[in-house]
């Protein structure tokens, strides 16, 4: 269901709108002056947008005091997509997923409903495993992050500081089936430690009420650990 606001606003309002979203749902919480930079629009622009946003209920203020100043400085404004915001973006078979995984549960069981997830990943599987073949250990994870952007994931790769690395996915296309159905999750977890060869470990998930999907990849590789038996 589109907000009101938008339906008397012209087209390139509403796709500017639309971009502006997309961007806190991919690299929220982020401030304004950020947004104007990476859209080049204007101060009176961007706050025109965020206003409409924030009376739709698609993102929310927060603030955040910078580094080394505690107590000191004025608080960073930033805005983050809220739960109504997230469902604007492709939820639209979340609930048909949703209604088809209980009637295979309900008929044939749970492990019916893992199997179904495991075959679900199998396609990408095929698709990444070739090119992960191709490019050095340390680009898988970036590599890994824009496959699953491709698929509408807006996941995004960093450097874990506690060393390995962090991979992030914003978005999650069936996250109301995943919260009944942490096996997706699971068979979605698997899929990344075969392709990446690495231990992975879930720290966070959107089914869960997180606000992103937060995958740890460790810097050992599974090949080198079996290799020396640990």
């Amino acid at each position: 269901m589109k907000p009101v606001s938008s339906a008397i606003e012209p087209g390139n309002e509403r796709s500017t709108r639309a971009r502006v979203a997309r961007l806190i749902l991919e690299h929220g919480p982020v401030t304004a002056a950020a947004l104007g930079e990476r859209l080049g629009l204007t101060p009176a622009a961007v706050r025109r947008h965020l206003d409409a946003l924030l009376a739709d209920g698609m993102i929310e203020p927060r603030t955040a005091r910078p580094r080394g100043q505690r107590g000191r400085g004025r608080p960073a404004k930033l805005f983050a997509i809220t739960d109504a915001g997230r469902s604007a973006f492709e939820h639209a078979y979340d609930d048909l997923a949703g209604s088809a995984l209980r009637f295979l549960a309900e008929r044939m069981g749970a492990e019916a409903v893992t199997e179904f997830a495991r075959s679900q990943v199998e396609g990408l599987l095929r698709r990444i495993e070739p090119v992960m073949r191709t490019v050095p250990e340390d680009q898988r994870v970036n590599v890994l992050a824009q496959a699953l952007s491709a698929e509408g994931y807006a996941a995004s790769a960093t450097k874990a500081k506690s060393g390995g690395d962090q991979l992030c996915q914003h978005h999650c296309p069936v996250a109301h089936a995943a919260a009944e159905f942490p096996q997706l999750c699971e068979a979605e977890t698997e899929a990344f430690a075969q392709l990446l060869g690495a231990p992975v470990q879930r720290l966070a998930t959107i089914a869960h009420g997180d606000g992103v999907c937060t995958t740890h990849v460790s810097p050992v590789r599974i090949r080198e650990s079996k290799e020396t038996g640990r």
